[in-house]
């Protein structure tokens, strides 16, 4: 059993792969095993990833999948994966050479944590970008974060492999957001230990990222608030901090609809609101 299984799931990124999958290779930690999910490509992700299982079998793991998106890969690689932590990686990203290493270690010093994140570097058109305080990682018991806005990006984090078998797998049902879903439900329950160092390089505003394909992402993080003050299991600070970031994203929807003039959606969003307002 490896230490570490580092998933990548990816879609018709060819180009960003081959960076993603070197930088794990590189690693200076190396009990851990590479899973590449493939989602249906149609471009040459095949052959990038078989270019190095054929150096590094059986290190590297390629799985191919239909099209289904960014949950389902990723729970086919969880599925698939035999470490003791899960480690993600988004195709478009990439690890510092020493993230493993360092990662490792915190988790040996902090055994009382199952989840692990690290900061980030992050890049946009080969520019470096600054990050403000609202962007400041956090630790501990997360949950009033985590409600605001995804503030553990996935592509930093190691997850002990129990934790998936107690709150459970990502919601394929969402076509974006599904990592926002994924740690209201985590950080409901666990706390997270934040990494004080930058392991993680993202690369952002390419145009087939998720997260530009939908104009409405609030609509999605509704979803994923409806499911957790439904779930029952929230403690009242908790339940209130939900609610709050319920109400406000409902609002951002309504206030959109009423300039559409879709009124239907303006009362099925204060419905919304009122029924979890009234418990």
């Amino acid at each position: 059993m490896p230490f570490f299984s580092v998933i990548i799931p990816t879609y018709n990124r060819d180009l960003f792969l081959n960076i993603a999958i070197r930088s794990v290779l590189e690693q200076t930690f190396s009990d851990y095993e590479l899973i590449v999910v493939d989602d249906g490509s149609t471009d040459n992700t095949k052959k990038v990833v078989e270019k190095y299982r054929l150096k590094n079998l059986p290190k590297i793991k390629y799985i191919y999948q239909e099209n289904k998106g960014p949950a389902s890969s990723r729970n086919t690689g969880i599925k698939n994966a035999i470490g003791l932590y899960i480690c993600f990686l988004d195709s478009d990203d990439r690890f510092r050479q020493n993230k493993l290493e360092i990662t490792y270690d915190y988790i040996k010093r902090y055994p009382k944590y199952k989840i692990f994140h690290t900061e980030e570097i992050w890049y946009r058109n080969s520019k470096l970008l600054p990050q403000k305080k609202y962007h400041k990682k956090p630790s501990g018991f997360v949950f009033k974060d985590a409600v605001k806005r995804c503030s553990i990006s996935i592509s930093t984090v190691a997850i002990h492999r129990d934790i998936f078998g107690d709150i459970g797998l990502f919601d394929e049902n969402l076509l974006a957001c599904e990592d926002y879903d994924f740690w209201l439900r985590a950080t409901s329950k666990y706390p997270v230990k934040l990494i004080s160092h930058y392991l993680t390089i993202k690369e952002g505003g390419h145009p087939d990222q998720q997260s530009s394909k939908y104009e409405v992402m609030d609509r999605f993080r509704i979803y994923a608030l409806k499911k957790i003050l439904e779930n029952n299991s929230l403690s009242k600070e908790n339940y209130n901090y939900a609610l709050e970031a319920l109400i406000k994203k409902c609002n951002i929807v309504i206030n959109g609809a009423l300039k559409r003039k879709k009124y239907s959606e303006v009362y099925e969003y204060n419905i919304l609101i009122n029924r979890f307002k009234n418990v």
